[in-house]
């Protein structure tokens, strides 16, 4: 799934994240169908410069990822990176089934009513999801197509980007995908991912491999450490590495339990998880009620202690904090700094994964 594709002869890839964070690279070796850890990198925004956005400065981020290639030492010059969700339009339709033709321009008709811009200002791209009979589609046969669309000016700025850094972009995909593969991988079940970011906290809800509903708030990690420095009266840098620290975050709780601060820290990513967990299994289906199976944590702040439990007991479904790493050979002894980094860099590696697995 890419907004532009292609499938170069190629044994080493590089996965690249612009985030609004900073950047996370990691290159990774086909070895006969497994992904083989070459090296990494990354670049964290200082608080003060979160607001401004890397895709906005062409050539300073493209000057950027060419210093952190240096630094790690990267070999690879195919790339796969990801589009942000919040900047990209996605939505599964329902049209009649038919030719490729009937089915394109059946997908155009609907994209002209639902893409808040002309069509031809952006990167449109279909996937079939399946075919529907008669009697699932209320009397007519139909198929159910994943729209993606994208501003082809956001498309260009990263097409200039890594032209500049020396690298060939084969493809350019969602960040939803690139964790689908990452950190669900052939699991059919029901999974909602929920990437808590520095500025933005992503929720998507995958059916058998297929993000069914994508949402983003502008709420994320950043806020979570402003409150936790507003209440304590402390510097943001301090609550940073607070945030992380489990025997830290227990001064705000000296019985032990996070619960009462947790739903403070996260209330309106909380709020949002509900609503898009009601949006999903309140839906109309023939078969069997629709229902969330798990839930997958990934982004810098899915490390906030004691998460996943709080998360497993407010919303009755198991919770999990997200290993991309679990389908990547590398050396043992760097297992306890990749795990630590492994929230952040799951969109990076699902990148790098796409023509390896």
């Amino acid at each position: 799934m890419g907004l532009f594709s292609q499938s170069p002869a190629s044994t080493s890839y590089l996965g690249i994240d612009i985030g609004f964070g900073g950047i996370k690279l990691v290159e990774l070796k086909n070895e006969k169908g497994r992904a083989r850890l070459m090296t990494y990198a990354y670049a964290n925004l200082p608080a003060e410069a979160l607001d401004k956005s890397l895709i906005n400065d062409v050539p300073g981020t493209a000057d950027l990822i060419k210093k952190m290639m240096a630094k790690s030492k990267t070999t690879a010059k195919k790339t796969i990176s990801a589009l942000p969700i919040s900047s990209v339009f996605s939505s599964i339709l329902n049209v009649p089934t038919g030719n490729e033709k009937e089915l394109k321009e059946a997908v155009e008709v609907q994209a002209k009513k639902l893409i808040p811009m002309p069509l031809e200002e952006v990167a449109l791209d279909t996937k079939i999801i399946d075919k529907l009979d008669k009697s699932q589609a209320g009397g007519k046969p139909s198929t159910r197509v994943l729209l993606t669309a994208a501003p082809k000016t956001l498309v260009s700025k990263y097409v200039e980007i890594f032209k500049q850094a020396g690298l060939e972009l084969i493809s350019l995909e969602t960040e939803a995908f690139a964790e689908i593969r990452a950190l669900i991988g052939k699991d059919r079940s029901t999974i909602m991912v929920i990437d808590i970011g520095a500025l933005r906290t992503n929720i998507v809800v995958v059916e058998s491999g297929i993000p069914f509903i994508t949402r983003s708030i502008a709420t994320g990690g950043n806020a979570i450490t402003q409150t936790i420095a507003r209440t304590l009266g402390i510097p943001v840098e301090q609550a940073e590495s607070m945030k992380r620290d489990i025997k830290s975050m227990q001064t705000f709780a000296p019985t032990g339990d996070l619960s009462p601060i947790l739903s403070v820290l996260v209330k309106p990513i909380l709020d949002e998880i509900r609503y898009s967990f009601n949006l999903y299994q309140g839906q109309e289906t023939s078969g069997p009620p629709k229902r969330i199976e798990k839930i997958i944590l990934t982004g810098g702040s899915a490390l906030l202690p004691r998460l996943p439990e709080f998360l497993t007991q407010q919303m009755n479904v198991n919770t999990y904090l997200g290993n991309p790493w679990a389908r990547v050979v590398y050396p043992p002894d760097l297992r306890s700094v990749l795990e630590e980094l492994g929230p952040r860099f799951a969109v990076t590696i699902g990148c790098a994964m796409r023509d390896i697995e």
